[in-house]
């Protein structure tokens, strides 16, 4: 996953039309590290389809707030620079519940790209 360190990268990687997760964290963020040890299996099942980039919230506050990202992790999936859906809560999340958000953010971007 990259990790992108400015804004201007983050826009040239989500105008793509593969559709991009942007997975938003921080290092000090436990709910953020609870996920580290199965997002590399995630990411390589969904290779195919989707697109992941990794934005620390605190490289980068002033996208971060025009994006009104409040809770980490978070999750927004961009195609063509545009959001298709988004997967924010304040609980920590499992694996399960981000393979169920990509599953629908897969979907998502079908049904926009028809």
């Amino acid at each position: 996953m990259e990790q992108v360190k400015t804004d201007q990268r983050f826009k040239e990687i989500t105008a793509d039309d593969k559709p991009t997760v942007a997975v938003f964290k921080t290092t000090w963020c436990k709910d953020c590290h609870f996920i580290d040890p199965f997002m590399p299996e995630v990411e390589a099942a969904y290779d195919d389809r989707l697109r992941f980039i990794h934005v620390d919230r605190d490289d980068l506050p002033d996208l971060c707030s025009e994006l009104n990202i409040l809770g980490i992790p978070s999750f927004i999936v961009f195609r063509n620079g545009q959001e298709v859906v988004r997967f924010v809560s304040k609980l920590r999340k499992t694996r399960d519940e981000i393979e169920q958000f990509l599953d629908r953010a897969v979907e998502v971007s079908r049904a926009v790209n028809s």
